[in-house]
């Protein structure tokens, strides 16, 4: 699970949030095919990485986006995510 490591309620709604926003954006731009779970999956173990950085949630979401992006299987990307 992605966000296990999110004890705090508000952390996790944050998170839940960010991943949904995150989603329909790299679904805007092309980046998945809609419905993907094993997708949106990989973007969320990228958020919680990224989720005590002290970012902006704005910034947040660039931030998991540009790292989906450059590592998307078959999209320019290495395909060498560490947190799959």
């Amino acid at each position: 699970m992605p966000f296990s490591s999110l004890h705090d309620p508000g952390d996790l709604a944050r998170a839940c949030q960010l991943l949904d926003l995150a989603w329909a954006r790299s679904e805007e731009r092309g980046l998945v095919r809609e419905g993907s779970e094993r997708e949106r999956t990989r973007l969320a173990y990228i958020i919680a990485a990224l989720l005590h950085a002290g970012e902006s949630d704005e910034r947040l979401i660039d931030a998991a986006l540009a790292r989906y992006a450059a590592t998307a299987d078959g999209l320019g990307g290495t395909g060498d995510d560490a947190s799959r």
